[in-house]
């Protein structure tokens, strides 16, 4: 698979993002929607730090387990019940993206949502991989 992350001169520099992602491959990964469940269905951590960490853990999990790393995400998106929270700590969740997934981005988006399946959920990923 080749993946090449573009950034136009043109548009503002990315922080946390890419612009446009281009792959090649055969396989495409859905990731479906992850918050900060544990493993008997129950939400951790009381804060958008924590439970981000925890719903990046997740969705890496499934990734891992369909055969990708993080560098074969194409696309993540991000919901949160609070985007001026997400805002506010957009560099600590920064370093958690780097520390778990590396220093390349996806083409993301966040989007604010009125609340997630879960009430006590704060924020949720999905995604889309593409594999060789």
């Amino acid at each position: 698979m080749t993946t090449e992350r573009i950034n136009p001169g043109e548009l503002s520099p990315p922080t946390g993002f890419s612009h446009a992602v281009t792959t090649t491959g055969s396989r495409v990964i859905y990731l479906a929607g992850q918050t900060a469940l544990d493993t008997e269905g129950k939400i951790v951590g009381s804060t958008l730090i924590d439970q981000f960490e925890r719903a990046l853990t997740n969705l890496l999990t499934a990734l891992r387990a369909a055969g990708g790393t993080p560098t074969d995400l194409a696309r993540v998106t991000v919901y949160t019940t609070d985007v001026a929270d997400y805002r506010t700590h957009a560099p600590e969740l920064g370093r958690i993206w780097r520390k778990l997934a590396g220093p390349e981005y996806p083409a993301m988006a966040v989007l604010g949502v009125v609340r997630l399946w879960d009430t006590q959920a704060l924020v949720e990923l999905d995604g889309v991989a593409v594999l060789p």
